[in-house]
């Protein structure tokens, strides 16, 4: 065995001669086999890569733009509701607001603290009240309360009484 393990291969390179080399039987069978395997791959894939291209130009070209509801502008209240809610001086000593209701001690929209003598405005529907300017400010863009949600809109009726 010594023997057999150093002594090198007993051919070269050299030695090799290519019109010795022939495929036959099984090993020709499987080298057809895998080409032809790998040649019907490549013309499915490339079939494939067609069909999702042509869909894709089809679809582009079919279709058709949806039509989008416009806009509506901001459902606010007009300038006259606004001024027609009624106003209130806030006093720390009265714990009540209109119609014996207790006043919140800040204003949800700016967060800041009622001082005495602030201007507070009371909507109509749920009597929360917030200084003047947060609330006109909300409600040219908003017909509800910033609070509670409730509608602010009424009839010019119901302002003319709160208002007198």
């Amino acid at each position: 065995m010594a023997s057999q393990d150093s002594q090198p291969f007993p051919w070269h390179y050299a030695e090799l001669d290519e019109n010795d080399f022939q495929v036959r039987g099984r090993a020709l069978f499987y080298v057809l086999i895998v080409s032809s395997m790998i040649i019907l791959i490549t013309l499915l894939s490339i079939y494939a890569r067609w069909v999702c291209l042509e869909n894709t130009r089809h679809n582009l070209s079919s279709r058709r733009p949806v039509p989008q509801a416009p806009r509506l502008p901001p459902r606010g209240l007009d300038s006259t509701t606004i001024k027609a809610l009624p106003i209130a001086l806030h006093k720390s000593n009265l714990g009540t607001g209109n119609n014996g209701t207790a006043v919140e001690s800040e204003c949800c929209i700016c967060l800041g603290v009622f001082e005495d003598g602030d201007r507070l405005k009371f909507l109509p529907q749920c009597q929360h009240c917030f200084h003047c300017e947060c609330v006109d400010n909300w409600l040219v863009t908003q017909s509800s309360c910033p609070l509670c949600r409730a509608s602010v809109r009424a009839d010019s009726a119901v302002l003319s009484i709160i208002t007198e």
